[in-house]
This record gives structure tokens, C-alpha cells and sequence, in this order.
């Protein structure tokens, strides 16, 4: 029997930088309503209030929710009101080491973008992000640049060796995110079984990137179960099917008491 069913945002529950829909803020509170929930994503804390919270009414199933930003970086549970568990931040050396050898590995790689909607580069405290096209680019935009990952698996395999005491992982359309070193979502995964006393072989996690050097990969390699989805249509049928086989379960389970 599932406990707990864990989602990424980025790709999987919505579109990039998007809100949920409504069909799927829907799905997930009738999911809330029967166990636990968790997302874990590259983005920070404010990009799960406007993506995830505001799609989500505000009721005592958000009890039922833990909230992973940052890769993992950071653990945030619901008690009445947000609270922040822990926060892996980086120290004003590292994010200077990170930053400047991010620029590096850009110029090394070669692709030029011609133009940016916002800052390229985020300091997410526990967490820098590099989104190619900036942190406010249009989806549309962000969709053509790199949809197959080829340009941002360049750039990776260019900072793996400049900062190979460092975490560096792809998500989302155009980001690549770098956390402290076994700080991501599978240290995320870990921190969700300890403190929630869920085994792994009780949690099912869906994200859109799996692949190896994907920023999904790390809670697959934590040895969770896991499903790979291409977007927010998808994973909406995997809830759906979710709750039915949970529902089946209930009822085998009422029917056997009876």
C-alpha cells in the first residue's frame, strides 16, 4: 500500500513559471484527501506559492502536504501555516565559486541567447539556478530553446568539472540547477521518509525528468518507484488512476470486513 505520492512542479504538475490548472488543482486536493502528498522542485519557495498554493484551497488537507523547494534544499510543512523545517543555503564563497564558473561553462559551451527576460542567473539561497532565456522568459520561448536538452547537457558536463564538489542537475525547460554536494531530490526523498517515518517502497514518484543528469533522476536513484511523465496532461491520468486504484483498494478492503 502507497502512503505518499510525490510530485515535481516544473513540467509535471504545471507548465514552466505556470499555475496549475484547474482540472489538476482539483485532482490533487481529492488526492490530498486520501494520503500524503509531497512536491519537490528546482524552484524557490515563492514560485510554490504562485504555481502550487494559489491553485489549492485552503483547507486542513494542505495538513496532508510537504513542500520541497530548491531540488530538496529545503522542507516546509503545514501547521496552521507554513513552516520551515531546515535549509541547506550555501556559504558567500560557494555561491561566488558557482556563479562565476556557471558564466565560465557558458561562454566554454557556445550558445548564445539574443534575449533574456530577466536575470539569467538566481541566488536561491540554498540553491543557484541558471535559466538560459532569464526567470521570466515566455513559455513559448523557453520551448524552443533547448526541448531536447542537448544545449543545457553541454553546459553540465562543462561544470562538472569545474565545480565537481558541487551538485549539478537539469530541470525545467531552460534551467539547470546546482545544490551542495548529495543535496537534491533524493537527499529530498530521504529527509520525506524520515520525517514523515514513510519507507521508500511506500512513496511513487512522478517527474519529467528522469533521465540520467535530469534533476528528477536523483529521487529514482534513491530507489523510489518512479514514473516519467511529458507534462501536466499526463500526469493528471496518472492521479486519476491513482485515486481509482485507491478507491478499489477501500472498497475490497470494506467488502472483506463485511
Amino acid at each position: 500500500m502507497k502512503k505518499l505520492i510525490v510530485f515535481d512542479l516544473d513540467g509535471t504538475l504545471a507548465l514552466s513559471k505556470s499555475r496549475l490548472e484547474a482540472e489538476t488543482a482539483a485532482l490533487l486536493h481529492d488526492l490530498l484527501g486520501i494520503l500524503k502528498v509531497a512536491v519537490i522542485s528546482g524552484g524557490a519557495w515563492l514560485q510554490f506559492e504562485e504555481q502550487l498554493l494559489s491553485g489549492l484551497p485552503h483547507d486542513d488537507r494542505l495538513a496532508n502536504l510537504s513542500l520541497l523547494p530548491t531540488c530538496g534544499t529545503k522542507f516546509f510543512q503545514y501547521t496552521g501555516d507554513w513552516k520551515e523545517l531546515y535549509s541547506e543555503d550555501f556559504s558567500a564563497e560557494q555561491k561566488d565559486k558557482i556563479v562565476s564558473s556557471l558564466r565560465k561553462a557558458i561562454a566554454i559551451a557556445g550558445f548564445p541567447v539574443e534575449r533574456t527576460w530577466g536575470e539569467p542567473i538566481e541566488d536561491r539561497g540554498s540553491q543557484i539556478t541558471y535559466s538560459a532565456l532569464g526567470q521570466q522568459a515566455p513559455l513559448e520561448e523557453k520551448n524552443k530553446w533547448d526541448s531536447d536538452f542537448a544545449k543545457r547537457k553541454k553546459i553540465k558536463a562543462i561544470l562538472d568539472t569545474l565545480i565537481p564538489e558541487f551538485s549539478v542537475r537539469l530541470g525545467g525547460a531552460t534551467s539547470i540547477d546546482v545544490t551542495k554536494p548529495g543535496i537534491d531530490k533524493g537527499y529530498g526523498i530521504r529527509k520525506l521518509r524520515d520525517i514523515l517515518g514513510i519507507s521508500l517502497k511506500e512513496m511513487i514518484f512522478i517527474g519529467d525528468a528522469l533521465f540520467v543528469g535530469g534533476n528528477d533522476y536523483p529521487a529514482k536513484q534513491a530507489g523510489v518507484i518512479s514514473i516519467p511523465v511529458q507534462g501536466p496532461n499526463e500526469t493528471r491520468r496518472v492521479i486519476e488512476a491513482i485515486i481509482a486504484c485507491l478507491d478499489v483498494s477501500q472498497e475490497v478492503r470494506s467488502f472483506e470486513v463485511a
